[in-house]
């Protein structure tokens, strides 16, 4: 059935209940996946730990979702989502391919599912209607201030940072500046759209640098972005791109949610891991670290492992 064409909440209901399919392993093996061609480009993974602590938390999170067309797959990442608890976390790029009312109506017969336990960045086509009015009015209070596109929240032992990738200001820099000051957890993650470090066909976005300084320069330690239709993660980096794994901030790309893929057109420094296939990244938040684990449609994981807070 092609849930775009279902605006009711039968699509949703349906979503749902193919989620049973769908379990949220922990030591599961990376064969090739069932949504071939789907290749491991590279991949340079651990065995992911047990967290072993009353606060941890999971985020789910993935860009580059939702459009009318069938030929997304985000009704088949929406069906992974379903079997997963944690707060979704998008990567931008949610409703293509305009970001319209109608385009995030689309968005709502797939991912819509998880609105509730969603918190979003915006993208680049969410701007191609104006202001990005279509996005903020269907988010809600869950995108932060109306309009502004940034905004910050806890969650467990962590702070999390929403940043707008497609307004920069110097006022979006001081709140940044301004937010990381008044913070007071040991662990910190950011998300937003556009990446500074990539492989992908969208070339790096240096203009995010100075975001990522203020970031590395408070401690942070992980970095969500989409834009790049694929996963990559990278080694701890400093903002201008050197090994650092005392301070370095975890880079991890993951524009998978529906769109179609990319190829990796020029491998950056420090790349680690690589794919090319539809998934999201389940991310397990405790009070001293994270693990991570990339799962695809199969379910399976293609990338995995751990790190611990600065």
């Amino acid at each position: 059935m092609n849930l775009h064409r279902a605006y009711s909440a039968v699509g949703a209901a349906i979503v749902l209940a193919l989620a049973a399919a769908c379990s949220d392993q922990t030591n599961d093996p990376a064969p090739v996946p069932t949504d071939a061609p789907e290749p491991v480009v590279a991949v340079d993974s651990a065995a992911e730990p047990d967290l072993a602590t009353a606060t941890t938390v999971t985020v789910i999170a993935a860009g580059d979702i939702a459009s009318c067309s069938s030929a997304y797959r985000d009704e088949a990442t929406a069906k992974l989502v379903a079997g997963l608890s944690g707060t979704v976390l998008t990567l931008g790029d949610n409703a293509y391919p305009d970001g319209t009312t109608s385009n995030f109506r689309c968005y709502n017969a797939s991912w819509g599912a998880f609105k509730s336990r969603t918190r979003p960045s915006p993208g680049n086509h969410e701007y191609h209607t104006s202001g990005a009015a279509p996005y903020y009015a269907y988010f809600g209070s869950r995108a932060g201030p109306s309009g502004r596109g940034y905004y910050s929240f806890n969650l467990g032992d962590w702070h999390i940072i929403s940043l707008n990738s497609e307004k920069l200001s110097s006022t979006q820099e001081n709140w940044l500046r301004s937010d990381l000051a008044a913070n007071r957890t040991k662990c910190t993650l950011a998300f937003w759209h556009k990446p500074l470090f990539t492989s992908g066909r969208h070339a790096p976005t240096t203009a995010m640098r100075p975001m990522f300084r203020i970031l590395y320069d408070a401690g942070a330690d992980i970095v969500l972005s989409g834009h790049n239709h694929n996963y990559e993660r990278f080694a701890p980096q400093t903002p201008s791109g050197n090994l650092s794994s005392s301070r370095g901030i975890v880079q991890f790309v993951a524009g998978t949610g529906g769109a179609g893929l990319y190829d990796f057109t020029s491998i950056q420094p420090n790349s680690k891991a690589r794919y090319k296939g539809h998934g999201v990244l389940r991310l397990r938040l405790s009070s001293t670290g994270y693990s991570y684990k990339f799962l695809s449609l199969s379910g399976s994981s293609r990338d995995s492992g751990s790190g611990i807070c600065h």
